[in-house]
């Protein structure tokens, strides 16, 4: 039995390869951009400055001109960004809720 869902047509197998190689790349992105938030976790002096408002809606600007320039529609690009801030907000929280580590 396959693990691969099957495929309609012959094309769908060369953009299903690319798909999955654009996914491992926006993978270790985003696992780049985690790292940062565990950073900014860490450095935060309190816990009422993890959840910022005025810079969520910046990033959401930021992203959206970025994506109006790269072509990616905006019904994706937002709620995406969205999501991912609120994810990025929660892992954040837990950084920031952690015990500093000893030397």
């Amino acid at each position: 039995m396959s693990s691969r869902a099957p495929v309609p047509c012959p094309e769908m197998t060369d953009i299903r390869n690319q798909i999955d190689a654009l996914d491992k790349r926006l993978v270790a992105l985003l696992a780049d951009r985690q790292k940062l938030i565990s950073a900014a976790g860490r450095v935060k002096p309190n816990r009422d400055t993890v959840r910022d408002e005025a810079r969520i809606e910046e990033v959401i600007k930021l992203v959206l001109a970025e994506a109006d320039r790269a072509g990616l529609a905006r019904q994706i690009a937002e709620p995406l960004w969205r999501q991912l801030i609120e994810s990025s907000i929660a892992y954040e929280y837990e950084v920031f809720d952690e015990p500093p580590e000893s030397d």
